[in-house]
């Protein structure tokens, strides 16, 4: 029976719920209009439309009508029940007893009998449009043309269905990565980051649990490092072979994979915490960065399920963010070990500065002493009780002399080792490992480096700790933040180098002792070293420096080193 078949009444009918359909612009809404629209025109009690998932081939029921929670959620394998036959085949089936039927799966208890047509797409099965009735026979041969001239109307709004889904998955997608972004990347320390990355993947796959485990050092163990929902048991766990787990594998292949039971698959190693933690089907997804592999990200659900293409790529690319993140994350730590190391041995060598100062301040005293002791003659006679005095005298004056001796060889490895330095590449590394610090206190640094600068004949070591301790000295001055302007130029024989900071500048008096004491501070409180080092190191190098500062008017300094 074509459309010019149908009775006028029924034709009207038609056109109105195809009119209604189309008119509809949310796919959700259009496909359950039809399928309500689909019971009444032919005088069903219930009905659904199942659309086959092109992901995992599963007929999963998108719209229902009169059907109950657990028929609503009913999934099905093409061939299974008769929705399964039907889209099998791409034929339909009308059932008069649904009893007497082998295929027929219980949706409903008073079900009798049931009518269910293919809706085709591309010359493929790509729905099935299905209605029900507690009647026997209740559904004629009129009432099946029917319905698969609506399931012909059905196919534009199934095909825009997916369409609109794809669109709105792509862009909920790309809002969600944007903010996980956002996120993870708001936090520097590994821990936090970690935490984050897992609370965002369970959020984005609505997952009962979230996990991410970790390379070890020596790279042959997965450890757990972070996770979202997870029990005693899961965080009790041992670590993960990369050898024999199935982790291990998606490590080594760098491509995701899924488990649908991790209750019962001999792939999973741990299926009795997966039982005990009611943890069912898994995806996990690998953290590589720079092609090398960092770990995995997992995601659990607590019922069956097949993830979809959209939900792995998800997962995917928010494994990719994580990486990067992860690094992040790890180099700061490095730049942080390392700026610590660099302070540490500034104040090693400070420590040698000040000794070689002490030891030229009591090897003079004490050479005087020595001279007049010997010069005095001190001979009394045996039982007076001042000859034991003046050996032990002499005793204390040698031993003395032989403690300044080791003063002196410890700052002998003060002295600078020299050899060509290229300085604005040395200032580059510096401004490397301060630049969180600067950043986190709103302090704006301006490089201001001439072209085709020479080198110099320095210590680089030495100049590093002279060079970071301006910077800091700088940043300390400008706790509220500021502008720190870096320069280097050639002035005549020597390279000149300036640190000007919009500091609170200093007093008269501040400028005067700033750099002549290894003890004394311009920051009017505490002990520290203060800028005695960069003195100490410049003149050591044959340099000179300059200071300029007012109060209110930020500080000035200049080193001059010779080429």
């Amino acid at each position: 029976m074509s459309p010019r078949q149908f009775q006028p009444e029924q034709l009207e009918r038609l056109y109105e719920v195809a009119r209604s359909i189309h008119a509809s612009l949310e796919p959700a809404e259009a496909l359950q209009w039809l399928v309500q629209e689909s019971v009444q025109l032919v005088g069903a009690s219930s009905g659904s439309l199942a659309l086959v998932n092109p992901t995992t081939g599963l007929l999963e029921i998108e719209a229902a009508v009169g059907l109950p929670e657990a028929g609503s959620s009913l999934t099905l394998r093409l061939g299974e029940g008769i929705t399964g036959w039907v889209a099998q085949h791409g034929l339909p089936l009308r059932i008069g007893d649904v009893a007497v039927d082998d295929r027929y799966i219980t949706a409903r208890a008073d079900v009798r009998s049931e009518l269910a047509v293919p809706v085709n797409m591309d010359d493929e099965v790509r729905a099935v449009l299905n209605v029900d009735s507690e009647r026997a026979d209740a559904f004629s041969e009129t009432d099946q043309l029917m319905l698969e001239e609506l399931a012909r109307h059905a196919t534009q709004v199934i095909r825009n269905t997916w369409l609109y889904e794809q669109h709105r998955q792509r862009s909920e997608l790309l809002r969600s990565l944007v903010s996980v972004g956002q996120t993870i990347n708001s936090t520097l320390h590994l821990d936090d980051m970690l935490e984050v990355i897992t609370r965002e993947a369970a959020g984005l796959g609505r997952a009962r649990m979230c996990s991410l485990l970790l390379l070890d050092a020596a790279g042959e163990w997965l450890e757990l490092r972070a996770q979202h929902g997870a029990g005693p048991d899961y965080q009790q766990g041992p670590a993960l072979s990369v050898a024999e787990s199935l982790m291990g594998s998606v490590i080594r292949r760098q491509k995701p994979a899924q488990v649908a039971n991790v209750q019962t698959s001999a792939q999973y190693q741990h299926t009795e915490i997966a039982r005990r933690e009611g943890l069912v089907s898994m995806v996990s997804a690998p953290l590589v960065f720079n092609g090398q592999s960092l770990g995995t990200l997992n995601v659990y659900t607590d019922a069956p399920h097949v993830f979809s293409n959209e939900e792995v790529s998800t997962l995917n690319a928010l494994a990719e963010l994580s990486a990067v993140a992860i690094e992040k994350a790890r180099l700061y730590e490095r730049t942080v070990d390392v700026e610590e190391q660099l302070r540490r041995n500034e104040q090693l060598s400070a420590l040698g500065l000040l000794a070689a100062e002490v030891a030229h301040e009591i090897r003079n005293p004490l050479t005087v002493m020595k001279m007049l002791y010997h010069s005095l003659d001190l001979d009394f006679p045996e039982g007076d009780p001042r000859r034991e005095d003046v050996r032990v005298l002499g005793e204390k004056m040698d031993q003395l002399d032989s403690i300044v001796d080791n003063i002196v060889k410890f700052a002998r490895n003060a002295e600078p080792q020299l050899g060509p330095v290229n300085v604005p590449e040395l200032i580059d590394d510096l401004v490397l490992l301060t630049r969180h610090k600067l950043q986190h206190q709103s302090i704006e640094l301006v490089r201001d480096d001439a072209a085709d600068l020479p080198p110099v004949k320095a210590d680089a070591t030495q100049l590093s700790q002279a060079f970071l301790n301006l910077i800091l000295n700088a940043a300390e001055a400008m706790q509220s933040g500021g502008t720190l302007r870096i320069a280097t130029q050639q002035a005549e024989s020597t390279l000149q180098v300036t640190f000007t900071d919009t500091g609170p500048g200093m007093t008269q008096a501040q400028r005067e002792r700033a750099f002549t004491g290894m003890l004394s501070t311009t920051k009017g409180k505490g002990g520290g070293l203060g800028l005695a080092i960069v003195a100490k190191v410049t003149e050591a190098h044959g340099g000179r420096l300059e200071v300029e500062s007012e109060l209110g008017q930020g500080t000035q300094i200049s080193l001059f080193l010779p080429q």
